[in-house]
Parts: structure tokens; sequence; C-alpha cells
């Protein structure tokens, strides 16, 4: 079975999932933001063993603390899509932008692309490719428990910006409603920001996609 934690990090109140695998006590931290003190102690006091860092997509309060989290476990750097290699590259320049504390650029010890797993322990979450806030956003869904960690693709009623450098409206809201939606109305999502949703709630009631279901 597949827990999580979800720990708010930065100013922008950024959702990282601590995502533990129950059978062999192995974890992964999706989009560590920032705080890296503090995901180091919420790693130990779990009692797991950390085995890798995951990536949604490239913006800063996503990926902030992934070098320190990286060095700190000696674990790999999995994702996003190299679609995204343009915004891990200008990390200098997004922490001067945002007033964050300096983080240099780094390049992922793999990237996603759609259809790719990656496991936790023993359990496998599907890489599905939703571009549009971001080129290179990937989500992480893991099956077994119809559980979606979906970064900036989609909120509790409402959606990912699309005003950044390549960001594409049209995009984001087919990865929402034909790649997303698919999975079924009863998927729970974690995402990057806010309270955690059902795809079936946001079809009801996300001004953003809701009109787009009769």
């Amino acid at each position: 079975m597949l827990k999580y934690q979800i720990h708010p990090v930065t100013p922008f109140q950024q959702n990282c999932s601590l995502v533990i695998c129950e059978a062999t006590s192995k974890a992964a931290l999706i989009d560590p933001g920032g705080e890296t003190e503090r995901l180091i102690a919420a790693v130990a006091k779990a009692g797991v063993t950390l085995e890798k860092v995951l990536l949604t997509h490239g913006h800063l309060d996503h990926v902030g603390a992934t070098q320190q989290i990286a060095r700190h476990f000696q674990v790999p750097v999995i994702g996003p899509h190299i679609a995204d290699k343009f915004w891990l590259d200008g990390l200098p320049e997004q922490s001067q932008m945002f007033g964050f504390p300096p983080v240099e650029a780094f390049t992922p010890d793999q990237w996603l692309q759609q259809g790719d797993q990656v496991t936790v322990g023993e359990e496998k979450l599907n890489v599905l490719h939703c571009p549009g806030h971001t080129p290179g956003h990937v989500v992480f869904y893991h099956q077994p428990t119809a559980l979606a960690f979906v970064g900036d693709v989609i909120f509790a009623d409402s959606i990912g910006r699309t005003d950044f450098p390549q960001g594409n409206h049209e995009a984001l809201i087919h990865s929402i409603t034909q790649i997303l939606f698919p999975l079924g109305d009863e998927v729970e999502f974690i995402p990057g920001h806010g309270p955690n949703s059902t795809f079936g709630q946001e079809k009801c009631t996300n001004p953003f996609v809701s009109g787009q279901f009769g």
C-alpha cells in the first residue's frame, strides 16, 4: 500500500509530498520546493528510507530544495519531462526574481516521458505528460489507490497558470480533460497548492473546466 504525507513549504505553501511504500518503508519526496531541514526532519520522523526525489515540473517553488535533499540522502533526482530543461537551467534567475535564497541550475538524473513508470519501494507510479502550466509538466498516478500527484495542472476549483514562458492554456485544458479526467471520477489528487480534491468533484464545480461536461 502507498501512504503519503503532505508538507507545505515556502511562502508559496507548495505541497511537498512524502510518498511511502508501507511494505518496504522506502520513500520518495515529490516536489521538495524548499525548507530543506524541515523535509529532512520529516523523513527521519517517518522512519523511512528515502530512495529518490520526483519532480512534476521545473518551477522554483517545486524544486528549490532538490539538490540539498538529493545530496543529503545520496539519492537520484527523477523528472520532469525534458521540455522543462529551460526552467531548471534558469533557476538562478528564478530565485533572484522571487526573492528566494540562491538556487543553482541542475540536471536531473533521469528525464521522464509519457508512459514511463517510477517505483517507490514495491509501488509503481505511472507517469503522465501533462503540458500547459509548463511544457514539461508530469503527473504521477498510483492506480491501485486511485491517487494522483498533479503538481500545478489542476487545483480544487482552479487550474494552473499559463502566463509563464511557454505556458499554453489550450494544452492545459487538454491535459486536464483528455489525460487526467479519463482516469476516473473517484481519483483523488494532491495538487501543488491547497487542499486535495477528486476529478469527479472538479468536473462538477471547477469553473475553468466544469462547463465542458454538460
